[in-house]
């Protein structure tokens, strides 16, 4: 029998102008971790550059109780791209002196495996490699994630990875083992798609205060601005008896009691999917808290379901709205209508909630967007109770936007995913001027005026 493969899997930093724990984990790296765990040819590391809770760290990483909190961070240049935008540039996560202490202690790798979410996070990739490079020589790097799954070219040609697999693991990593180990090694059984996927391997993890949750894949939306439809060729969920179970495992497992559903469209077909998962959770009476980070589909709220999420330990909601300008849901984001809002925080509120506590998206920067457009949502949102939360427009290649901007000439297949970042299109690239930026977020931190 051929010796185990030694695989090192590799979380990477975030290089960025800003960046929070918002119930973050690299939960596409960890199903990975488990599919390979499970193989007796292979001998599993595991390094998160993002660990806060790292035991090297000069003081304890400060957290909510619901385990969100800021990362450690180290200010570092600038790319030249980005030097228009005046704001400090920084590397997220833990030293490099810690990954590289990390690094001595794992067994030379036979391959390493990368991800990274957002497509302007790639310094963070590159750093990696060459830490890597520099301690073990030519050792094959394999990149997944959505940095590569929107821009393989980008990836191939700049990540320093040796291969990009594109698209969902179960699809695009056998290719890429067999490339690496050669002898059928990624032929090997492997899962026949996202239902079939074994619970993420947490126990990777030093800290599993909150761990997320994936009842689905995808969205059967098609927003102008959002990448979901392109990084899963079709919406898929899980049985609810199925998500129900692995939240009690993990509850039981590893003390864990919060729990971020990573879904996109969470309550798509709720009869059938949400409700039947949040009536499971309410029986059990286990002491957990869900939060809901992606946003919830505001039409789909109704009394019934508002009083399941009570039930069932909803505690963070936030719901999309993105705009309360009729023409911009139309055209852009078909999924609701400013007249859901004020129906879902009635429904909301009759179930116990505060609707001050309930926050709501709206987006800002958008391709032809006004001004006065993202300031009349705020007022809106405000006037209802609620807590408006802008989300800045980011450029994702393959969408609508994009397309228009590509119209436009603002944006080319050759643009830097550097641009893609939040505040360098809107300092750099976006139709609002950096004072209108900081005029809208001055609106947002001033006191709501008292009453609704």
């Amino acid at each position: 029998m051929a010796p185990a493969k030694n695989i090192l899997l590799v979380n990477p930093w975030i290089y960025d102008f800003t960046a929070y724990d918002f119930w973050l984990k690299p939960l596409g790296l960890l199903y990975v971790a488990a599919l390979l765990e499970a193989r007796p040819d292979v001998r599993l590391s595991f390094i998160d550059c993002l660990d806060r809770f790292h035991p090297g760290l000069a003081k304890p990483a400060g957290t909510k109780p619901d385990g969100r909190g800021p990362f450690p961070k180290e200010k570092v240049p600038k790319p030249d791209l980005l030097a228009g935008v005046p704001r400090r540039y920084s590397r997220y996560g833990i030293p490099v002196r810690l990954f590289e202490e990390e690094l001595a202690r794992v067994p030379r790798p036979d391959a390493v495996l990368l991800t990274c979410t957002m497509t302007y996070w790639y310094p963070g990739v590159q750093a990696v490699v060459d830490i890597v490079r520099r301690r073990f020589g030519a050792v094959p790097v394999i990149l997944g994630g959505i940095y590569a799954a929107l821009c393989p070219e980008h990836a191939a040609a700049h990540s320093g990875a040796d291969i990009v697999a594109a698209g969902p693991a179960e699809k695009s990593l056998p290719a890429a083992l067999d490339r690496v180990f050669g002898d059928g090694f990624g032929t090997a059984p492997w899962p026949a798609g996202f239902k079939s996927l074994p619970r993420p391997a947490f126990a990777r993890l030093r800290d599993r205060t909150w761990l997320p949750v994936l009842g689905s894949r995808g969205c059967p939306f098609r927003c102008t601005f959002c990448a979901s439809s392109l990084l899963a060729d079709r919406f898929e969920q899980r049985a609810p008896a199925s998500v129900a179970a692995e939240i009690a495992a993990h509850h039981d497992l590893f003390g864990t009691r919060h729990f971020a559903f990573y879904d996109d469209a969470l309550l798509v077909d709720k009869e059938r999917q949400a409700v039947p998962l949040l009536e499971m959770i309410a029986a059990a009476r286990r002491p957990v808290r869900l939060h809901a980070p992606n946003g919830l589909h505001l039409r789909e709220i109704d009394g019934a379901l508002a009083r399941l999420f009570r039930a069932a330990g909803v505690t963070s909601l936030y719901l999309s709205l993105e705009s309360s300008d009729e023409s911009v849901l139309r055209e852009r984001s078909p999924k609701t209508v400013p007249g859901d809002l004020p129906r879902a925080l009635a429904a909301l509120e009759a179930a116990g909630y505060e609707r001050s506590d309930v926050g709501v998206y709206l987006i800002m920067g958008l391709p032809g967007q006004r001004l006065a457009g993202v300031e009349e949502s705020i007022r809106y949102v405000r006037s209802l109770g609620a807590t408006p939360r802008i989300a800045f427009f980011s450029p994702i290649p393959g969408t609508g936007e994009w397309r228009e901007l590509e119209r436009r000439g603002v944006v080319t297949g050759a643009t830097d995913p550097l641009l893609h970042n939040k505040l360098a299109f809107a300092y750099l690239m976006g139709d609002f001027t950096p004072a209108e930026f900081e005029g809208v977020g001055k609106m947002l931190a001033a006191e709501p005026a008292a009453g609704r």
